[in-house]
Protein backbone atom coordinates (compact mmCIF):
# COMPACT_ATOMS: atom_id res chain seq x y z
CA UNK A 1 0.00 0.00 0.00
CA UNK A 2 0.99 3.32 -1.10
CA UNK A 3 0.94 6.10 0.68
CA UNK A 4 1.77 9.67 -0.50
CA UNK A 5 4.41 11.47 2.16
CA UNK A 6 4.18 15.01 0.07
CA UNK A 7 3.81 16.39 -3.05
CA UNK A 8 6.57 14.10 -5.36
CA UNK A 9 6.78 11.55 -3.02
CA UNK A 10 4.60 8.42 -2.27
CA UNK A 11 6.19 5.98 0.28
CA UNK A 12 5.22 2.32 1.28
CA UNK A 13 3.63 1.22 4.72
CA UNK A 14 6.41 -1.42 6.50
CA UNK A 15 4.64 -3.14 9.42
CA UNK A 16 6.80 -4.20 12.96
CA UNK A 17 6.65 -7.42 14.98
CA UNK A 18 4.63 -5.56 17.46
CA UNK A 19 2.11 -4.97 14.57
CA UNK A 20 1.03 -7.99 13.35
CA UNK A 21 -0.92 -11.49 14.45
CA UNK A 22 -1.11 -14.90 14.05
CA UNK A 23 -4.59 -16.87 13.09
CA UNK A 24 -5.56 -20.17 14.30
CA UNK A 25 -7.16 -22.03 10.87
CA UNK A 26 -9.49 -24.54 10.91
CA UNK A 27 -7.03 -27.50 12.72
CA UNK A 28 -5.14 -27.95 15.33
CA UNK A 29 -1.38 -30.53 16.40
CA UNK A 30 -0.72 -31.41 19.22
CA UNK A 31 2.68 -29.99 19.90
CA UNK A 32 4.40 -33.10 20.51
CA UNK A 33 4.38 -34.04 17.25
CA UNK A 34 5.59 -30.54 15.43
CA UNK A 35 8.58 -30.70 14.05
CA UNK A 36 10.56 -27.13 14.02
CA UNK A 37 13.61 -28.35 12.84
CA UNK A 38 16.15 -26.80 10.00
CA UNK A 39 19.16 -26.92 8.09
CA UNK A 40 21.88 -24.34 7.77
CA UNK A 41 24.68 -25.40 5.42
CA UNK A 42 23.96 -28.41 5.31
CA UNK A 43 23.62 -28.78 9.37
CA UNK A 44 20.38 -29.80 10.93
CA UNK A 45 19.32 -28.11 14.28
CA UNK A 46 16.23 -29.09 16.10
CA UNK A 47 15.60 -25.19 17.30
CA UNK A 48 15.56 -22.47 14.80
CA UNK A 49 17.72 -20.31 16.96
CA UNK A 50 21.19 -18.90 16.57
CA UNK A 51 22.64 -17.03 19.27
CA UNK A 52 24.03 -13.87 18.57
CA UNK A 53 27.67 -13.04 17.49
CA UNK A 54 27.82 -10.94 20.16
CA UNK A 55 30.94 -10.40 23.03
CA UNK A 56 27.90 -10.28 25.96
CA UNK A 57 26.47 -13.42 24.39
CA UNK A 58 28.70 -16.69 23.02
CA UNK A 59 31.84 -17.26 23.62
CA UNK A 60 33.41 -20.77 23.37
CA UNK A 61 31.56 -22.56 26.35
CA UNK A 62 27.99 -20.92 25.14
CA UNK A 63 28.96 -22.25 21.49
CA UNK A 64 29.61 -25.31 22.78
CA UNK A 65 26.42 -25.50 25.13
CA UNK A 66 24.07 -24.45 22.58
CA UNK A 67 25.11 -26.61 20.15
CA UNK A 68 24.46 -29.08 22.74
CA UNK A 69 20.81 -28.13 23.28
CA UNK A 70 19.96 -28.57 19.52
CA UNK A 71 20.46 -24.69 18.42
CA UNK A 72 23.48 -22.65 17.88
CA UNK A 73 25.89 -19.83 18.59
CA UNK A 74 28.50 -17.67 16.63
CA UNK A 75 31.29 -16.24 17.78
CA UNK A 76 32.21 -12.82 16.55
CA UNK A 77 36.14 -13.03 15.78
CA UNK A 78 36.50 -9.63 16.06
CA UNK A 79 35.38 -9.29 19.91
CA UNK A 80 37.55 -9.97 22.98
CA UNK A 81 37.48 -13.52 22.42
CA UNK A 82 40.23 -12.92 19.64
CA UNK A 83 41.67 -9.69 20.82
CA UNK A 84 42.41 -11.10 24.67
CA UNK A 85 44.00 -14.80 25.33
CA UNK A 86 42.22 -14.42 28.82
CA UNK A 87 39.17 -12.41 28.01
CA UNK A 88 37.37 -12.87 31.41
CA UNK A 89 38.83 -9.57 33.14
CA UNK A 90 38.14 -7.48 30.31
CA UNK A 91 34.67 -8.55 30.51
CA UNK A 92 34.37 -7.87 34.14
CA UNK A 93 35.85 -4.38 33.05
CA UNK A 94 32.80 -4.21 30.66
CA UNK A 95 30.10 -5.45 33.44
CA UNK A 96 31.66 -2.87 35.57
CA UNK A 97 31.84 0.68 34.77
CA UNK A 98 29.50 3.38 34.66
CA UNK A 99 26.95 4.66 31.83
CA UNK A 100 29.26 7.73 30.95
CA UNK A 101 32.72 5.44 31.23
CA UNK A 102 31.33 2.50 28.69
CA UNK A 103 32.04 3.80 25.25
CA UNK A 104 35.53 5.29 25.58
CA UNK A 105 35.92 2.37 27.75
CA UNK A 106 35.12 0.02 25.22
CA UNK A 107 36.72 1.58 22.19
CA UNK A 108 40.23 1.36 24.40
CA UNK A 109 39.41 -2.17 24.90
CA UNK A 110 38.49 -2.80 21.13
CA UNK A 111 41.27 -1.03 19.71
CA UNK A 112 44.12 -3.67 20.92
CA UNK A 113 44.45 -6.02 17.58
CA UNK A 114 42.73 -9.02 16.38
CA UNK A 115 44.89 -11.84 16.48
CA UNK A 116 45.04 -14.51 13.87
CA UNK A 117 46.28 -17.17 16.66
CA UNK A 118 43.19 -16.51 18.44
CA UNK A 119 41.02 -17.38 15.81
CA UNK A 120 42.30 -20.37 15.01
CA UNK A 121 42.70 -21.27 18.71
CA UNK A 122 38.97 -20.53 19.50
CA UNK A 123 37.50 -22.14 16.48
CA UNK A 124 39.64 -25.26 17.42
CA UNK A 125 38.45 -25.10 21.17
CA UNK A 126 35.29 -25.49 19.89
CA UNK A 127 35.75 -28.68 17.76
CA UNK A 128 37.44 -30.02 20.52
CA UNK A 129 34.51 -29.83 22.64
CA UNK A 130 32.05 -31.28 20.27
CA UNK A 131 29.96 -27.76 19.38
CA UNK A 132 29.61 -26.29 15.95
CA UNK A 133 32.11 -23.92 14.96
CA UNK A 134 30.09 -20.99 13.58
CA UNK A 135 32.12 -17.99 13.72
CA UNK A 136 31.20 -13.78 12.38
CA UNK A 137 33.70 -11.40 11.02
CA UNK A 138 32.85 -8.22 9.37
CA UNK A 139 33.53 -7.98 4.77
CA UNK A 140 37.26 -6.17 5.95
CA UNK A 141 38.28 -9.10 8.27
CA UNK A 142 36.85 -11.88 5.93
CA UNK A 143 39.56 -10.27 3.26
CA UNK A 144 42.27 -10.55 6.20
CA UNK A 145 41.31 -13.93 8.05
CA UNK A 146 39.38 -15.94 5.60
CA UNK A 147 41.92 -18.46 5.06
CA UNK A 148 42.73 -19.26 8.67
CA UNK A 149 38.93 -19.37 8.91
CA UNK A 150 38.73 -21.94 6.48
CA UNK A 151 42.39 -23.77 7.86
CA UNK A 152 40.87 -23.75 11.20
CA UNK A 153 37.70 -26.23 10.74
CA UNK A 154 34.94 -23.64 10.99
CA UNK A 155 31.42 -24.97 10.19
CA UNK A 156 29.44 -21.71 9.19
CA UNK A 157 30.79 -18.44 8.40
CA UNK A 158 28.88 -15.40 9.08
CA UNK A 159 30.10 -11.74 6.72
CA UNK A 160 28.05 -9.08 9.08
CA UNK A 161 27.76 -5.75 8.71
CA UNK A 162 25.00 -3.68 9.25
CA UNK A 163 24.21 -3.59 5.69
CA UNK A 164 26.09 -5.99 3.32
CA UNK A 165 25.53 -5.80 -0.68
CA UNK A 166 27.00 -7.44 -3.61
CA UNK A 167 28.02 -3.77 -5.36
CA UNK A 168 30.32 -1.39 -3.03
CA UNK A 169 32.21 1.33 -3.92
CA UNK A 170 35.31 1.90 -1.81
CA UNK A 171 38.23 4.20 -1.60
CA UNK A 172 40.37 4.13 -5.08
CA UNK A 173 43.32 1.47 -4.32
CA UNK A 174 41.68 -0.22 -1.77
CA UNK A 175 40.49 -3.95 -1.69
CA UNK A 176 36.46 -4.86 -1.80
CA UNK A 177 35.13 -7.84 -0.47
CA UNK A 178 33.64 -10.28 -3.58
CA UNK A 179 30.91 -11.87 -1.98
CA UNK A 180 30.56 -14.44 -4.82
CA UNK A 181 34.57 -15.07 -4.93
CA UNK A 182 34.15 -15.95 -1.17
CA UNK A 183 31.03 -18.10 -1.46
CA UNK A 184 32.83 -20.07 -3.84
CA UNK A 185 36.44 -20.28 -2.86
CA UNK A 186 35.68 -20.02 0.76
CA UNK A 187 35.53 -24.12 1.38
CA UNK A 188 33.24 -23.41 4.45
CA UNK A 189 29.23 -22.55 3.98
CA UNK A 190 28.76 -18.58 4.33
CA UNK A 191 25.53 -16.83 5.91
CA UNK A 192 25.78 -13.15 4.54
CA UNK A 193 23.72 -10.44 6.48
CA UNK A 194 22.41 -7.61 7.06
CA UNK A 195 19.66 -6.99 4.18
CA UNK A 196 16.26 -5.86 4.38
CA UNK A 197 15.21 -5.66 0.88
CA UNK A 198 13.73 -8.05 -1.91
CA UNK A 199 16.32 -6.97 -4.64
CA UNK A 200 19.14 -7.41 -2.47
CA UNK A 201 18.54 -10.82 -1.00
CA UNK A 202 17.82 -12.10 -4.32
CA UNK A 203 21.57 -10.67 -5.45
CA UNK A 204 22.83 -12.16 -2.21
CA UNK A 205 21.12 -15.51 -2.22
CA UNK A 206 22.73 -15.22 -6.43
CA UNK A 207 26.12 -14.58 -5.07
CA UNK A 208 25.83 -17.80 -3.03
CA UNK A 209 25.28 -17.03 0.35
CA UNK A 210 24.22 -20.29 1.89
CA UNK A 211 21.85 -18.83 4.33
CA UNK A 212 20.94 -14.52 4.51
CA UNK A 213 20.17 -12.44 7.45
CA UNK A 214 17.57 -10.01 7.98
CA UNK A 215 16.83 -6.84 10.13
CA UNK A 216 18.76 -3.93 10.24
CA UNK A 217 18.51 -1.83 13.65
CA UNK A 218 15.92 -3.36 15.66
CA UNK A 219 18.18 -5.12 17.99
CA UNK A 220 17.84 -4.34 21.49
CA UNK A 221 21.50 -3.01 22.17
CA UNK A 222 21.31 -1.58 18.73
CA UNK A 223 20.67 2.37 17.86
CA UNK A 224 21.74 2.12 14.24
CA UNK A 225 17.82 3.59 13.22
CA UNK A 226 18.63 6.38 15.86
CA UNK A 227 22.07 7.10 14.53
CA UNK A 228 22.11 6.38 10.53
CA UNK A 229 17.96 6.79 10.31
CA UNK A 230 17.64 3.42 8.34
CA UNK A 231 15.77 0.47 8.40
CA UNK A 232 12.61 -1.42 8.01
CA UNK A 233 10.30 -2.68 10.55
CA UNK A 234 11.19 -6.49 10.76
CA UNK A 235 8.04 -8.15 9.70
CA UNK A 236 7.89 -6.54 6.64
CA UNK A 237 11.63 -6.84 5.89
CA UNK A 238 11.82 -10.70 6.58
CA UNK A 239 8.59 -11.32 4.48
CA UNK A 240 9.95 -9.11 1.44
CA UNK A 241 13.59 -11.31 1.77
CA UNK A 242 11.42 -14.71 2.47
CA UNK A 243 9.44 -13.97 -0.76
CA UNK A 244 13.39 -13.26 -2.51
CA UNK A 245 13.97 -16.66 -0.94
CA UNK A 246 11.13 -18.54 -2.95
CA UNK A 247 11.60 -17.19 -6.13
CA UNK A 248 15.19 -18.11 -5.86
CA UNK A 249 14.62 -21.57 -5.26
CA UNK A 250 12.10 -21.60 -8.08
CA UNK A 251 14.89 -20.14 -10.36
CA UNK A 252 17.48 -21.99 -9.47
CA UNK A 253 16.49 -25.17 -7.50
CA UNK A 254 18.36 -24.05 -4.33
CA UNK A 255 16.68 -22.99 -0.86
CA UNK A 256 18.74 -20.20 0.83
CA UNK A 257 17.42 -20.25 4.64
CA UNK A 258 16.18 -16.81 5.56
CA UNK A 259 17.09 -15.70 9.74
CA UNK A 260 15.36 -13.03 11.05
CA UNK A 261 18.04 -10.85 13.18
CA UNK A 262 17.10 -8.34 15.91
CA UNK A 263 14.29 -6.97 17.77
CA UNK A 264 13.22 -10.59 18.73
CA UNK A 265 12.52 -10.80 22.88
CA UNK A 266 9.47 -13.39 23.47
CA UNK A 267 8.31 -16.63 21.80
CA UNK A 268 5.83 -14.98 20.65
CA UNK A 269 8.33 -12.95 18.80
CA UNK A 270 9.86 -15.47 17.32
CA UNK A 271 6.64 -17.29 16.09
CA UNK A 272 5.45 -14.01 14.43
CA UNK A 273 8.78 -14.19 12.55
CA UNK A 274 8.91 -17.86 11.23
CA UNK A 275 4.81 -16.80 10.00
CA UNK A 276 6.33 -13.55 8.57
CA UNK A 277 8.10 -16.11 6.33
CA UNK A 278 11.93 -17.05 8.60
CA UNK A 279 13.41 -20.27 8.57
CA UNK A 280 15.08 -19.31 11.99
CA UNK A 281 15.64 -16.24 13.82
CA UNK A 282 19.23 -14.72 15.39
CA UNK A 283 18.61 -13.29 19.13
CA UNK A 284 20.82 -11.55 21.11
CA UNK A 285 19.33 -10.43 24.80
CA UNK A 286 17.32 -13.32 25.18
CA UNK A 287 19.91 -15.44 25.37
CA UNK A 288 22.53 -12.70 27.23
CA UNK A 289 20.27 -13.58 30.07
CA UNK A 290 21.54 -16.88 30.52
CA UNK A 291 23.32 -17.97 33.79
CA UNK A 292 26.39 -19.14 31.18
CA UNK A 293 26.48 -16.22 29.25
CA UNK A 294 29.44 -13.97 28.88
CA UNK A 295 28.46 -10.97 29.51
CA UNK A 296 27.85 -10.64 33.29
CA UNK A 297 23.85 -9.57 32.51
CA UNK A 298 24.73 -6.95 30.22
CA UNK A 299 24.68 -6.79 26.47
CA UNK A 300 26.13 -4.90 23.65
CA UNK A 301 26.26 -4.97 19.97
CA UNK A 302 28.72 -5.66 17.61
CA UNK A 303 28.81 -1.55 16.39
CA UNK A 304 29.08 -0.43 19.44
CA UNK A 305 33.08 0.04 19.95
CA UNK A 306 33.14 1.85 16.94
CA UNK A 307 36.18 4.21 17.22
CA UNK A 308 34.84 6.62 14.79
CA UNK A 309 30.72 6.12 15.16
CA UNK A 310 29.72 4.04 18.17
CA UNK A 311 26.27 2.77 17.32
CA UNK A 312 25.24 0.37 20.16
CA UNK A 313 25.01 1.16 23.97
CA UNK A 314 25.10 -1.70 27.14
CA UNK A 315 21.82 -2.80 28.29
CA UNK A 316 21.23 -4.23 31.69
CA UNK A 317 19.32 -7.93 30.87
CA UNK A 318 20.09 -9.22 33.87
CA UNK A 319 20.39 -13.15 34.55
CA UNK A 320 16.89 -15.22 34.89
CA UNK A 321 18.44 -19.16 35.15
CA UNK A 322 20.58 -21.43 32.65
CA UNK A 323 20.65 -21.72 29.29
CA UNK A 324 18.66 -25.01 29.26
CA UNK A 325 16.08 -23.16 30.71
CA UNK A 326 15.67 -20.35 28.30
CA UNK A 327 15.68 -22.73 25.80
CA UNK A 328 14.14 -25.67 26.45
CA UNK A 329 12.56 -25.12 29.59
CA UNK A 330 11.12 -25.62 32.07
CA UNK A 331 9.78 -21.88 32.69
CA UNK A 332 9.93 -20.23 35.56
CA UNK A 333 9.02 -16.52 34.12
CA UNK A 334 5.77 -15.79 32.42
CA UNK A 335 6.70 -13.66 29.98
CA UNK A 336 7.71 -15.70 27.30
CA UNK A 337 11.43 -15.94 27.78
CA UNK A 338 12.23 -19.12 28.50
CA UNK A 339 11.11 -22.33 27.09
CA UNK A 340 11.67 -20.83 23.42
CA UNK A 341 11.30 -24.61 22.18
CA UNK A 342 8.15 -25.05 23.78
CA UNK A 343 6.53 -21.81 22.79
CA UNK A 344 7.39 -22.18 19.05
CA UNK A 345 6.02 -25.92 19.14
CA UNK A 346 3.04 -24.69 21.31
CA UNK A 347 2.13 -21.83 18.34
CA UNK A 348 2.74 -24.14 15.40
CA UNK A 349 0.03 -26.87 17.45
CA UNK A 350 -2.42 -23.74 18.16
CA UNK A 351 -1.77 -22.79 14.79
CA UNK A 352 -2.11 -25.93 12.87
CA UNK A 353 1.20 -25.94 11.20
CA UNK A 354 3.27 -29.31 11.42
CA UNK A 355 6.27 -28.46 10.39
CA UNK A 356 8.19 -24.65 10.00
CA UNK A 357 6.98 -24.42 5.89
CA UNK A 358 3.59 -24.83 7.00
CA UNK A 359 4.39 -22.32 10.02
CA UNK A 360 5.46 -20.10 6.99
CA UNK A 361 2.00 -20.16 5.82
CA UNK A 362 -0.09 -19.38 8.43
CA UNK A 363 -2.30 -16.41 8.50
CA UNK A 364 -0.99 -13.19 9.57
CA UNK A 365 -3.17 -9.79 9.88
CA UNK A 366 -2.35 -6.04 11.07
CA UNK A 367 -3.23 -5.97 14.92
CA UNK A 368 -1.45 -2.83 16.33
CA UNK A 369 -3.55 -3.63 19.68
CA UNK A 370 -2.60 -7.32 20.09
CA UNK A 371 -0.33 -6.62 22.84
CA UNK A 372 -2.55 -4.03 24.98
CA UNK A 373 -5.89 -5.23 24.35
CA UNK A 374 -7.24 -6.29 27.62
CA UNK A 375 -3.70 -6.10 29.44
CA UNK A 376 -4.41 -3.37 31.74
CA UNK A 377 -3.73 -5.03 35.03
CA UNK A 378 -1.07 -6.90 33.85
CA UNK A 379 0.68 -3.63 32.81
CA UNK A 380 -0.31 -1.57 35.99
CA UNK A 381 1.21 -4.25 38.36
CA UNK A 382 4.23 -5.23 36.01
CA UNK A 383 3.54 -8.85 35.09
CA UNK A 384 3.30 -11.04 32.54
CA UNK A 385 3.22 -8.96 29.16
CA UNK A 386 3.11 -5.64 31.25
CA UNK A 387 6.57 -6.35 31.93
Amino acid sequence: MEIQLGRSRTVRRAYGIDEIALVPGGRTVDPAVTDSSWSLGGINREIPIIASAMDGVVDVAMAVELSRLGALGVLNLEGVQCRYEDPNPILDRIASVGKQEFVPLMQELYSQPVREDLIRLRIGEIKAKGGIAAVSATPMAALRFGQAIAEAGADLFFVQATVVSTEHIGPAGQESLNLETLCREMGVPVVIGNCVTYEVALKLMRAGAAGLMVGIGPGAACTSRGVLGIGIPQATAVADCAAARDDYEKESGNYVPVIADGGIVTGGDICKCLACGADAVMIGSPIARAAEAPGRGFHWGMATPSPVLPRGTRIQVGTTGSLEKILRGPASLDDGTQNLLGCIRTSMGTLGAKNLKEMQAVEVVVAPSLLTEGKVYQKAQQLGMGK
